[in-house]
């Protein structure tokens, strides 16, 4: 065997046993091995791979004391979108839940509870057992690839076993008061096992474990990064001795790690994770529902929590959310809750989803905790609508694991409902443990001398007299063409990424370039390549970033017309209002065009959007604006191209779909029926035109589609009505 040879066998043998030796420790708590030895292993390992890195694995061990410098990260779409939960804070809100799954799926539901972790959500991709890429949340139908960094947490799998050997399940690490919780590195490990042999000689602590699923070839695991509170405060201490800022709470500093452009950081700070969600193509013809999956990723060699249950009713569900709500203290991280899954994989299917969230799962929110705080003055803050909040500034307090500054007011009705005064001794809230809101006034602390607090009658940025609207509590500044917050937050909306997406540009750049008089309005971007000599000698630009801020703008014409609507900045039109009022008029002028009476046969379309469109349209400016974009070539009008070319043969036609298909996901069938003129229908009623039929569909539905006389289309018979073979 010739030397390069050895070395090859030599750096295979290495990782094998290494990743064996981690796999013990931080799965099953169970190590085998001394620091003392895995270190000069690792070093070995370490120096072949310099030394011969044709042979280097990108899921060698190695890789978990980082090294890899990250310039930006790479946006990823997600296969599978990573949709928000719908919140509940109280009982009732729970069974009501419960009573609208039941009434579609019938009376025989499980749920599967977990802890709701308050930590980074990601997203792992594993090809043929190896780590293929981790994604964070992002927007939810896109984040950015921090793969680099998640290789040098210590407890996910950058390779699992063959087949996926039977794991002790993961409770070990969980119960043992969370042994990893302040390690950094390797050179932490415990001498426990001094002079132990290498990984052929360790003993078989799976022989006699019953038979387990096979993992996928391909698939997604999702999952939640966080750090241990013991861990945290270590780090807090050594940064206060040193006279550094404390880090402001957990989760804020795993995100911030995450999000570092050097690995070898990323892998000196102690960031745990739990994975609770497993995506697959086959994943439901392999298993049954989610706890069965669940327990089937845990024998793969994730990290599982232990406190997951499964529960057979909601009275099982209110019991495990009344016991966590006491002893959620005791755990060594932060939760805020619950999460509430129906189990059923088949019932999953027929629930289906909102344009946001599940309609299978809910996430039940703990009491936000709540303290008392002096308040030391009130301001107000003009949004890019028009709309000013006013802001309670605050004597700094600790609140839920954070310093509180300050905490919103909402509107004008909010000061008066809690008859606000200057000074006043106020209460403060963590709404759902994220956002501070004052929920009320300790009037034993009231000075003699308070005065009440005053919303303002004029805009505090540019003096013109707010008004407020029939129907609604916001108070507005009518000049939006020159009020600087709004005229600063319209241009920052058109490019941010779900409009324009800019790339090359941010908030801040977008200050930068208003101040020195550059842009004065979002229809300005499309001039600067004039200025290209004046940007590159502003403070914090360099010829390099100002290039690429050039060359986002240029790439921007490119945006189909729906974005290119959000990103106008029309009140009270969304993206997904957007991406209908598109879908329906096909381009700009038959928008603007458009009656009220057209608009409100748009599904979804009511009377408020109506107006708020009618009014873009009807102001000279706004049309000033249209103009100029479509002279400078951005898409004002569908394009039309392949399978995602807008038709009308399922005009007026409505479809719920259900099951699983062969050819196309169920997203994928969405969209060909939408952009095709059709309108998909949440639930089956007498309005309902067809039911797309698929495997595995839910009993109720087909019963209540036969009831109704509803005709029943497979999915060939809807790609036939759209004419595609």
């Amino acid at each position: 065997m010739s030397q390069m040879e050895e070395a090859a066998a030599r750096i295979e043998a290495l990782v094998r046993e290494l990743n064996e030796y981690n796999y013990r420790y931080y799965v099953l708590a169970q190590p085998v091995v001394s620091d003392y030895d895995f270190d000069i292993r690792l070093k070995e390992l370490e120096a072949l791979e310099a030394q011969y890195p044709q042979f280097a694995d990108p899921n060698s061990p190695t890789r978990k004391v980082g090294g890899e410098i990250t310039q930006g990260f790479r946006t990823v779409r997600h296969r599978w979108p990573m949709l928000s939960l719908g919140n509940t804070y109280n009982e009732q809100e729970l069974r009501d839940f419960d009573e609208r799954v039941r009434k579609i799926t019938g009376d025989q539901v499980t749920y599967v509870c977990e802890l709701k972790f308050d930590g980074l959500s990601i997203s792992l991709t594993y090809e043929h057992g190896k780590l293929k890429q981790a994604v964070t949340r992002g927007d939810g139908v896109q984040g950015d690839d921090v793969t680099s960094n998640i290789r040098t947490i210590k407890t996910i799998p950058n390779v699992l076993k063959p087949g996926g050997a039977r794991a002790a399940n993961g409770r070990n690490r969980a119960a043992s008061g969370d042994l990893f919780s302040g390690l950094a590195a390797t050179e932490d490990l415990p001498d426990l096992f001094s002079g132990a042999g290498a990984a052929a000689d360790l003993p078989d602590l799976f022989s006699g474990s019953p038979a387990q699923q096979p993992y996928p070839d391909l698939f997604e695991i999702r999952g939640e990064i966080f750090m241990h509170r013991a861990a945290f405060d270590r780090l807090n201490a050594e940064r206060e001795e040193l006279s550094l800022q404390p880090y402001a709470n957990p989760r804020n500093f795993a995100a911030g790690t995450v999000k570092l452009q050097d690995s070898a950081e990323v892998a000196k700070r102690p960031l745990d994770c739990f994975l609770y969600f497993l995506y697959s193509d086959d994943r439901n013809r392999q298993f049954a529902g989610h706890w069965e999956s669940i327990e089937a990723v845990r024998s793969w060699g994730f990290p599982i929590c232990e406190h997951t249950a499964l529960c057979s009713g909601m009275d099982e569900v209110l019991d495990f959310i009344a016991r966590w709500d006491k002893e959620r203290h005791n755990l060594s991280y932060d939760i805020d809750g619950i999460v509430i899954k129906v189990n059923d994989y088949a019932q999953q299917e027929e629930l289906g989803f909102t344009a946001k969230s599940p309609r299978w799962a809910i996430s039940y929110k703990f009491k936000a905790e709540t303290t008392e705080t002096r308040l030391e003055s009130v301001s107000y803050q003009v949004g890019r609508t028009g709309a000013v909040t006013p802001v309670a500034n605050l004597q700094p307090v600790q609140l839920a694991g954070t310093t509180v500054k300050r905490a919103s007011l909402h509107n004008a009705n909010e000061i008066m409902r809690l008859d606000l005064h200057e000074q006043d001794l106020v209460f403060v809230e963590k709404g759902g443990e994220i956002i501070p809101k004052i929920t009320g006034v300790n009037l034993s602390g009231r000075l003699p001398a308070a005065r009440p607090v005053i919303y303002p009658s004029e805009c505090p940025e540019c003096g013109t007299t707010l008004i407020r609207l029939e129907g609604e509590a916001v108070h507005y500044c009518p000049n939006d063409q020159s009020c600087p917050p709004q005229v600063v937050g319209r241009i920052q909306h058109f490019i941010s990424r779900k409009a324009l997406d800019v790339e090359g540009m941010g908030d801040e750049t977008i200050e930068a370039l208003y101040r020195e008089g550059l842009i004065r309005d979002y229809t300005d971007l499309y001039q600067l390549h004039e200025h290209k000599k004046q940007l590159i000698k502003m403070e914090r630009f360099g010829r390099k970033s100002v290039e690429n801020m050039l060359v986002g703008i240029e790439k921007s014409r490119e945006k189909p017309f729906e974005k290119v609507l959000f990103a106008l900045g029309i009140r009270h039109v969304g993206e997904t209002i957007a991406k209908k009022l598109a879908a329906h008029f096909k381009n700009i002028d038959e928008l603007a065009a458009a009656t009220p009476e057209d608009m409100n046969s748009v599904y979804e379309i009511g009377e408020r959007i109506a107006e708020s469109v009618g009014l873009f349209f009807a102001d000279p400016e706004n049309r000033k604006r249209i103009q100029v974009l479509k002279e400078k070539g951005l898409k004002m009008e569908v394009e039309q191209n392949g399978d995602t070319a807008l038709g009308d043969q399922l005009a007026g036609r409505t479809f719920v779909i259900s099951g699983t298909f062969a050819m196309h996901s169920r997203e994928e069938l969405s969209n060909l029926i939408e952009n095709h003129g059709g309108r998909l229908l949440s639930s089956i009623s007498a309005k309902l035109d067809y039911l797309v039929a698929g495997e595995k569909m839910g009993p109720s539905k087909l019963q209540k589609a036969e009831k109704l006389k509803i005709p029943i289309i497979s999915e060939e018979d809807l790609l036939s009505m759209i004419g595609k073979n």
